[in-house]
C-alpha cells in the first residue's frame, strides 16, 4: 500500500514541478519583454534621449525584445514537452533566430563599449563624428556580423530525431561559433572597459588637480569655476554611466565660500573625485559581471560538450545554462539605463502615463 502511494505521488510531484518551472520561465519572458519595451518606448517618445549613443541602447533593447518574444516561448514549450513537437522547419527557424539574436545582443555590448571608449578618449573629435548615421552604420555592422557568425553552425549542424539543438560535428565549427559569438567580443569588452576606467580615473585626477589651483590676487583661477557648458562635461560620467544626452552634466565641485581654506577645498574635491571613481568602477563592474556570469558558463559548456564526445551533460544543466544566457536580455535594459537620470525620469513619466516627455 505504501509503495502504491509513493508511485501515485511521483507523477503529481513531477506535474507540479513542471507547472512551477513553466510559470517561472514565462514570468521571466514577460518581464524581459516589458523592460525592453519600456526602454524602446522611452527613447522613442523622449526628445532628450534622441542621441546617437542611445540609438545603440535602443537597438540592443530591440534585439533583447526579439529574444523574449521569438526565442523564450519556444524554449519554454521545448523544456516542458521534453521533445521538439513543432517540426523540422520551425526548428530551423527557431535556431536561426535564437543564435542570431543572442549573438547580436552580445555584439551590441561590444559596440557600446567601442562607442564609450571613443567618447572618453577622443571626446572633442568623436563628438563631431558621433552622428545618427554613424550609429546606424554600427548597428548594421553588428547585425551583419551576427548573421555571418550564426549561419555556418546552422548549415553544418548535426540532426537528432525529436531534438532541436545545435550539435557540431567538428571542432572547427564549434570554435568558430563560440569564439565569434562570445570569446572575441568578451576579450574586446574587457580591454575597452579597462581602458575606459583608466582614462576616467586619469581625467578625474587631472580635473581635481586643475580645480585645486591657488588663489591669485584674491581671485580664484578660471579652472576653479563650475562646469556649466557641454564642453566641461565629465567624460567618465557620460561614457561609463551610459551617455544619454549632451545635456547631462556632472558637477565636480560646489561653490565654496571665500573664507574656506585652500586645504579644505582640496580635500573636498578629492573626495568628490574619489566618489566618481567608485561610481565608475561600480557601473563597469555590474556591466562586466552580469555579462560574464550570464554567458561564460554557457559557452564553456558548449566548448566542452563539442570537444569531449564522451561528455553527456544532463538536459537540466543545458536548459539552466541556456536560460542563464537568456537572462542577460533582462539585465541589459536595467544596467544600461538605471544609472542615467534622463532614463529614470522618462521611465517615471511613462509609468505614471504622463502624455508629455
Amino acid at each position: 500500500m505504501n509503495s502504491n502511494e509513493t508511485y501515485a505521488d511521483e507523477p503529481s510531484k513531477n506535474t507540479w514541478g513542471v507547472i512551477f518551472l513553466s510559470l517561472t520561465l514565462s514570468f521571466l519572458a514577460i518581464l524581459t519583454t516589458a523592460m525592453n519595451c519600456l526602454v524602446i518606448t522611452a527613447i522613442i517618445v523622449t526628445r532628450k534621449l534622441h542621441h546617437p549613443a542611445n540609438y545603440l541602447i535602443c537597438s540592443l533593447a530591440v534585439t533583447d525584445l526579439l529574444v523574449a518574444v521569438l526565442v523564450m516561448p519556444f524554449s519554454i514549450v521545448y523544456i516542458v514537452m521534453e521533445t521538439w513537437v513543432m517540426g523540422e522547419v520551425m526548428c530551423n527557424i527557431w535556431l536561426i533566430v535564437d543564435i542570431t539574436c543572442c549573438t547580436c545582443s552580445i555584439l551590441h555590448l561590444a559596440a557600446i563599449a567601442v562607442d564609450r571608449y571613443r567618447a572618453i578618449t577622443d571626446a572633442v573629435e568623436y563628438s563631431r563624428k558621433r552622428t545618427s548615421l554613424r550609429a546606424a552604420i554600427m548597428i548594421s555592422v553588428v547585425w551583419l556580423l551576427s548573421i555571418v557568425v550564426s549561419l555556418p553552425p546552422m548549415l553544418l549542424r548535426g540532426h537528432e530525431k525529436n531534438q532541436c539543438i545545435i550539435k557540431h560535428d567538428n571542432i572547427g565549427s564549434a570554435l568558430y561559433s563560440t569564439f565569434g559569438a562570445f570569446y572575441i567580443p568578451l576579450i574586446l569588452i574587457l580591454i575597452l572597459y579597462y581602458k575606459i576606467y583608466r582614462a576616467a580615473k586619469t581625467l578625474y585626477n587631472r580635473r581635481a588637480s586643475c580645480l585645486n589651483k591657488p588663489e591669485m590676487n584674491g581671485h580664484m583661477l578660471p579652472n576653479d569655476r563650475e562646469p556649466t557648458s557641454p564642453d566641461t562635461l565629465s567624460p567618465p560620467e557620460k561614457s561609463v554611466s551610459e551617455p544619454s544626452t549632451e545635456g547631462d552634466r556632472v558637477r565636480i565641485a560646489a561653490k565654496s565660500p571665500k573664507s574656506q581654506s585652500r586645504r579644505e577645498r582640496s580635500i573636498r574635491r578629492r573626495r568628490i573625485s574619489s566618489t566618481h571613481e567608485r561610481k565608475a568602477a561600480t557601473t563597469l563592474g555590474l556591466i562586466l559581471g552580469a555579462f560574464v556570469i550570464c554567458w561564460l558558463p554557457f559557452f564553456i559548456h558548449e566548448v566542452i560538450v563539442n570537444m569531449c564526445k564522451s561528455c553527456t551533460p544532463s538536459p537540466e544543466m543545458t536548459n539552466f545554462l541556456t536560460w542563464l544566457g537568456y537572462l542577460n536580455s533582462l539585465i541589459n535594459p536595467l544596467i544600461y539605463t538605471i544609472f542615467n537620470e534622463d532614463f529614470k525620469r522618462a521611465f517615471q513619466k511613462l509609468i505614471k502615463c504622463k502624455n508629455y516627455l
